[in-house]
């Protein structure tokens, strides 16, 4: 996880294209600048940055799902929930899952677990379209490829 870069999932875990369904896992780090406001003395990872990691979860199960052939934007978050604070060091599963999609939209359930306990939930929209351009499609693949989606940078 580098929060400063927005990169928040370290690997994928497992993955049921057939279930619409993916676990990714994440350590924060033990440092980030982020810490630095948020908060000085008593370091926690932002509420924002949790559902930021269950939109990327749920993100590259729809990557997966078209194929890498169409872009994914968080659109909306419903029922949001911050049931435990996160620290610098835990371990996290998060686990996204597709409930209904169907003109260019699909509705996720997500959650990020620490030690088999629920910290965060949430309904997110996410939104399908074009890649706006080759240099975004060839970066999205090669974080693909980073997370264990892809064989390799140019994807398959």
């Amino acid at each position: 996880m580098r929060l400063e870069h927005f990169q928040m999932l370290d690997g994928i875990g497992a993955m049921d294209l057939g279930r619409a369904a993916l676990t990714a896992h994440a350590v924060v780090p033990e440092a980030s600048p982020v810490f630095e406001g948020h908060f000085a003395g008593h370091p926690l990872m932002p509420g924002v940055l949790l559902l930021e990691t269950m939109a990327q979860a749920s993100g590259y199960l729809l990557l997966a799902l078209s194929n890498f052939d169409r872009m994914v934007f968080l659109v909306g978050a419903k029922e949001a929930k911050f049931r435990s604070f996160v620290v610098p060091g835990d371990r996290l599963m998060v686990h996204a899952e597709r409930q209904h999609d169907g003109s260019g939209y699909a509705v996720m359930r997500c959650r990020v677990d620490r030690n088999g306990a629920t910290v965060s939930d949430a309904v997110l929209t996410m939104r399908l379209v074009p890649f706006a351009n080759e240099a975004l499609k060839l970066h999205v693949r090669r974080e693909g490829a980073r997370l264990g989606l892809l064989a390799g940078t140019g994807g398959t």
